[in-house]
């Protein structure tokens, strides 16, 4: 796996969404689709070590609306432009789902329906809560052969606004050691799980993203890192307890995670000879990953996901794992 810093330069699309500031009420959820225009290539242009251009080129897709996953894998087919194959949400594995609890913390578990192990992924949600898009991607990821536990920190309350979700938000940061705990524990009881292997990452968008950053430092034990633009901490004391490899995704014109603090992030990383990849998408604002919000990059998502895909697949997989 390379240490790299990349900015990925795509379309620009009407910018706004989930905040990952506590008490931020200029954002609200999208009550209906974004209207999106593709962009037909994504430039990736490293920043790190290197000058050397790679691209990323986009194609046309087919492929299933997070909504309209079946636990069996099958789907609606969406068209291009829709919310779907960004995903890679074809060709899923049949799963299982549930509310339950783990290690005392509670989620929505979902796994593979067939019998055997598999790594095993805590799944943080953005600031609005365990709702209905985090569950989908939970499903979606499971399909792909992870058992997936999405954490739910709100206790079981879902905002609807961006106020409820500041204020939410907020409560989790003010008692940071308990969210913590409680993810810590699903770390934890996932290993304890049958239907898993011992390799566990977290991963997590907006809110969460900066919530599994904090899980990767503190005392739990994963085998990688899935960052999201969540808020981050640059210095060297710090950042040496994160569990490695790490993968940040980030956009250029978030203001709430500046790409000032991703390159500080990343240059840190870089010292401490952390495993990491960093990519940082032109022309995208924060929450530009979630396709219920009106800042949604539909080629961005897809090259981000794709990218998490062969992370996850690369550190959890590996073989001797």
């Amino acid at each position: 796996m390379r240490t790299t810093l990349t900015v990925l330069v795509v379309a620009v699309v009407l910018l706004s969404g989930c905040s990952g500031m506590g008490g931020q009420t200029t954002d609200a959820p999208s009550t209906t689709a974004p209207t999106d225009t593709p962009a037909s290539t994504a430039t990736a242009t490293p920043m790190a070590a290197t000058e050397a251009d790679a691209s990323v080129t986009g194609t046309p897709h087919m492929g299933c609306q997070p909504g309209e996953i079946n636990k069996n894998g099958t789907c609606t087919v969406a068209v291009s432009g829709q919310n779907a194959a960004i995903f890679s949400a074809e060709n899923l594995s049949a799963i299982t789902a549930e509310e339950t609890t783990i290690g005392g913390t509670p989620g929505y578990l979902a796994r593979p329906a067939d019998n055997g192990t598999y790594p095993a992924v805590v799944m943080i949600h953005e600031w609005w809560g365990l709702n209905e898009n985090i569950k989908h991607m939970a499903d979606i990821l499971a399909g792909h052969g992870y058992v997936v536990f999405a954490v739910d920190l709100y206790g079981g309350e879902v905002a609807t606004n961006s106020s409820r979700a500041g204020q939410l938000s907020g409560q989790v940061r003010e008692n940071p050691d308990e969210a913590v705990a409680k993810m810590s524990a699903a770390v934890s009881g996932l290993r304890e799980l049958p239907s898993t292997t011992n390799q566990v990452a977290s991963l997590g968008w907006c809110f969460g993203g900066g919530q599994s950053l904090q899980l990767s430092l503190s005392e739990a034990d994963l085998n990688a890192t899935v960052i999201y633009y969540g808020t981050l901490a640059t210095d060297e004391e710090t950042l040496q307890r994160i569990d490695g490899p790490v993968l940040g995704i980030f956009g250029s014109e978030d203001q709430v995670v500046p790409v000032e603090d991703v390159r500080a992030f990343n240059e840190t990383l870089d010292e401490l000879g952390v495993e990491h990849e960093v990519y940082v998408y032109e022309g995208a604002n924060h929450a530009f990953a979630n396709p219920s919000g009106q800042s949604f990059e539909p080629e961005a998502t897809r090259d981000a996901w794709s990218k998490t895909l062969d992370f996850l697949d690369e550190t959890l997989r590996a073989e001797g794992s």
